[in-house]
């Protein structure tokens, strides 16, 4: 069972907020370099293991930072993605730049950075070659078809899924670049995504070593690195466990001896992109309770709303709820708790037992670190809130301020008065 606490107090969080009002996102980082590490840990066995951090999960160089201060590089799918890597001081084989449905400038960025580029088609080798050049390092990603029976809640069948080349693709995509005079090739896959068996990700490993055993037999190519993708999932709800990295770790070393050692293909480099699990569980979104509403059901509406998290709305996901004082309280009321958009799936949680609210208590919502201030947006007029760093000494600072109004009007071409709540508009 995954025990959920937080790592303040409630006076410690009081005072935070002094400074910076509600709502914010707050990281752990000292969590985050151990939880880094451990991951890194249970694969030291593996030649030159390398962990790309997904930074579509917690896209902030702050936090960017940090991962590459513990030996981390970045797995960007974006212009930004990259610009935000640089900044951090990612570059070159560092980062992997795996897109889909990309701009021509995009690719030519990351060509520029040193970045490995992986293809999501086999049409795509022409369109590179013509806007970008064909580069020195060349990685294909990878999709299995029917593999994951019941499918997957975030990426769903593999089959029906966007990205990747088939089999057939795959062979063939890499004949094509040896005849380019291509010498190094990478090889990718991501096929699962908030998972927590253990033995899926032993299993994707075994899979892409056969391919890899496969290319090497039909096409005399020798791949040099493989990604297995991300998908270590996070236990949301109290009652699940998280993924025995040590297993996975170990259950993917025996298959490397049987299948890549006794092949003659060692070395072989092992990756990851993990996201959500390196940094999920180590961010919280803190709000404060304005409002108490009965009717047919008892609501608890927050001064954040589904524009802060929007998981639960898009995925009707479980994010656990501390009510900050209130921890040992009994879980005798049941409610509500949403947000303040005109959407009725603005909701962070259906029918929950919690302790009683009052209006002006403080609300953490769990495993916000990942996903959550990412996938924020404008809808009603909503803006963006702050993102903080909780250091190990228990300082704080602010690693992204709030939006302003202003922010939000700043793109808009029209004539400009003197807004009515002018004092808003200024930064706290």
């Amino acid at each position: 069972m995954a025990e959920k606490t937080v790592p303040f107090t409630k006076a410690q969080l009081e005072s935070i907020i002094q400074k910076y009002p509600t709502p914010f996102h707050i990281y752990d980082e000292q969590a985050i370099r151990d939880n880094a590490r451990k991951l890194l840990a249970a694969f030291s066995w593996a030649p030159g293991f390398k962990e790309y951090f997904a930074v579509k999960a917690t896209p902030n160089p702050h936090i960017l930072k940090i991962l590459k201060e513990e030996g981390i590089g970045a797995d960007c799918s974006s212009l930004a993605e990259l610009i935000l890597s640089q900044q951090a001081g990612i570059v070159g084989e560092n980062i992997i730049f795996s897109s889909n449905d990309t701009p021509a400038e995009e690719y030519q960025a990351a060509k520029d950075i040193g970045a490995i580029i992986n293809l999501d088609d086999i049409t795509h080798i022409d369109y590179l070659e013509k806007h970008v050049g064909i580069p020195e390092i060349i990685s294909f990603r990878y999709n299995p078809g029917s593999l994951l029976q019941g499918g997957n809640d975030i990426i769903g069948y593999p089959e029906e899924a966007k990205y990747g080349l088939t089999r057939e693709q795959i062979l063939s995509a890499y004949k094509i670049m040896q005849d380019k005079g291509v010498k190094r090739f990478a090889l990718h896959t991501m096929v699962m995504s908030n998972e927590l068996s253990g033995d899926s990700f032993i299993g994707t490993a075994v899979m892409m070593f056969d391919l890899v055993l496969e290319i090497y037999q039909k096409l005399g190519i020798r791949i040099e690195m493989i990604d297995l993708g991300g998908g270590i999932g996070v236990p949301y709800r109290p009652e699940q466990q998280a993924v025995d990295l040590d297993f996975v770790g170990q259950g993917i070393r025996k298959a490397y001896e049987e299948k890549i050692v006794a092949n003659g293909l060692h070395p072989l480099n092992i990756t990851m992109e993990c996201g959500r699990m390196i940094t999920g569980p180590y961010g919280y979104l803190v709000s404060t309770a304005l409002h108490k509403k009965e009717i047919y059901k008892n609501y608890i509406g927050l001064d954040a709303c589904m524009a802060n998290l929007m998981r639960p709305a898009l995925y009707g996901s479980y994010h656990h709820i501390t009510v900050m004082g209130k921890e040992e309280y009994p879980l005798d009321h049941v409610y509500d708790v949403t947000g303040s958009l005109c959407e009725n799936n603005d909701k962070f949680a259906i029918d929950r037992s919690l302790p009683k609210i009052d209006i002006g208590d403080i609300v953490v919502i769990h495993d916000a670190g990942a996903h959550g201030h990412a996938m924020g947006f404008n809808y009603n007029g909503k803006l963006r809130s702050s993102e903080l760093l909780l250091k190990a000494d228990g300082s704080v600072s602010m690693i992204r301020r709030a939006e302003t109004l202003a922010d939000y009007f700043a793109t808009l071409d029209f004539e400009t008065c003197e807004l009515p709540l002018a004092a808003a508009t200024k930064n706290k």
